[in-house]
């Protein structure tokens, strides 16, 4: 090969490296404009109608938020729990699913009430389920057990039967750990569907709504491990 022809081979190598390069740039832009674009999106969606307004602190919005975040903490603390009192596997895959989808679906609702710059406590001293106003006291029909839960937070378990749960081993811990989950994700359902139908938050609703399919159908499968071990649900 000549030096001039080198020197060409040479120049048409650069050109194409540099070509890459800008086509490389190009689709990485594209990208990161793309999540900027949903992000912001997003923000105007959990701002309100258009990003108009936010929701009053008093709001089904903001009651949700606060009240499910709390029920979801619980479902995690539990699925951690039986994580280690069992070595079955396909209850150790189903509390990883549940603590995996809780925790993320917590940070969201507790993100949203950061980002309406309101409190994670109901304002001047309002109990739980306050948001759902008289309708309240017929959601916690699915209350815990104990007595010692709290009563207008539907599904929640007891103090006693968080002690309990982590003193059992083997097929005991996870039929009760399957009971209160059950509880648990028939509380969390009514909640949901009370906020789809109240909430004003277009992404909330839709979180709402995604909350009440996927706990629908772990709830199926839960009954179904009760059935494998020869129990039932205490609901």
């Amino acid at each position: 090969m000549t030096a001039d022809a080198g020197r060409t081979a040479d120049s048409s190598e650069g050109r194409g490296r540099g070509r890459t390069r800008r086509v490389r740039w190009v689709a990485g832009g594209a990208v990161v404009l793309a999540l900027v674009f949903a992000g912001v999106a997003a923000i105007a969606s959990a701002r309100g109608d258009g990003g108009s307004g936010v929701p009053a602190a008093d709001s089904a919005d903001a009651g949700f938020a606060r009240d499910m975040a709390v029920h979801h903490q619980q479902a995690v603390e539990m699925s951690f729990i039986v994580r280690d009192r069992t070595d079955d596997e396909d209850v150790r895959r189903l509390a990883y699913d549940i603590a995996n989808t809780q925790a993320n679906q917590r940070g969201m609702l507790l993100g949203w009430l950061d980002l309406w710059e309101l409190p994670k406590v109901a304002p001047d001293g309002a109990g739980p389920m306050a948001w759902m106003g008289g309708d309240s006291e017929k959601h916690g029909d699915h209350a815990g057990h104990g007595g010692q839960g709290t009563s207008a937070m539907p599904g929640m378990a007891t103090k006693d039967e968080l002690k309990r749960l982590g003193a059992l081993r083997g097929e005991e811990a996870e039929v009760f750990f399957l009971q209160l989950m059950t509880d648990h994700h028939l509380g969390g359902v009514s909640m949901a569907e009370a906020c789809a139908s109240r909430c004003a938050v277009p992404v909330e609703k839709r979180l709402a709504r995604g909350m009440v399919e996927g706990q629908q159908s772990e709830l199926g499968l839960m009954r179904d491990m009760l059935a494998a071990r020869g129990a039932k649900p205490r609901t």
